[in-house]
C-alpha cells in the first residue's frame, strides 16, 4: 500500500519537473484551486485507490496512443476503474488499428514518463500534434483527478475548470466518446 500526505491546497516547493512546474504555473495563472496530495510512487490504478480516498474523488486513467503508422495521436482519459480495449477505441474514432504509444514518444511528445501523464502534459503539445480524446463518462464526475505530471502527487480540480478554462488554455480541441 502506498503512503499518502494529508491534503494541500499548495504547490510543492521543489517541482520534479518541467511538467509539474508548468501544470502549476497555469492553475495560477487561470485562478484555478485545487487540492493536492504527495504520495510514495503511484503507477497503476490499484496504487491510486488510497490517493482517491484521501481526495474524496476519482484519479482518471490517462493512455498515450497512436496509430500503426505513428503519424496520428491520442491522450486518452477515461475512468480509472473502466476497462480499456484498443479494438473499442478504434472503433469509437473510425480507427482501423491503434496501440500504445512507445515510452520514448511519450517522453518526446509530452515530457512525462509512463504512469505519470496528466492532462498537464498536453500544454507541451504546442504543435497541437496529439488528439484530446474523452471518454463521456469522465465528463460526469464533478471532480477531475489526476497526476500533476509525477508519480508522486496528485490532485483534484473541478471538472467546470477542466473543460471551462484548461482546456480552452490548452487550444486543444476535446474529442468526447462513449465507449
Amino acid at each position: 500500500m502506498i503512503k499518502v500526505s494529508e491534503v494541500k491546497k499548495t504547490e510543492p516547493k521543489i517541482y520534479e519537473n518541467k511538467i509539474q512546474e508548468l501544470a502549476y504555473k497555469v492553475l495560477k495563472e487561470l485562478n484555478i484551486e485545487f487540492e493536492r496530495v504527495d504520495n510514495s510512487c503511484a503507477i497503476t490504478m490499484e496504487d491510486c485507490i488510497e490517493i482517491d480516498k484521501k481526495l474524496n474523488m476519482k484519479t482518471v486513467k490517462t493512455l498515450f496512443l497512436n496509430n500503426r503508422q505513428e503519424t496520428m495521436f491520442y491522450m486518452f482519459i477515461t475512468p480509472g476503474d473502466k476497462k480499456f480495449e484498443c479494438k473499442n477505441f478504434g472503433k469509437a474514432l473510425n480507427i482501423s488499428r491503434v496501440s500504445f504509444a512507445k515510452e520514448e514518444k511519450v517522453f518526446d511528445m509530452l515530457g512525462t514518463k509512463i504512469g505519470a501523464t496528466t492532462i498537464f502534459s498536453i500544454l507541451n503539445d504546442k504543435d497541437l500534434k496529439v488528439n484530446l480524446v474523452i471518454d463521456s463518462d469522465v465528463l460526469k464526475e464533478e471532480y477531475y483527478g489526476c497526476s500533476d505530471g509525477t508519480r508522486t502527487s496528485y490532485m483534484k480540480i473541478k471538472m467546470k475548470d477542466l473543460v471551462d478554462k484548461l482546456i480552452p488554455y490548452s487550444k486543444h480541441e476535446m474529442i468526447v466518446i462513449n465507449i
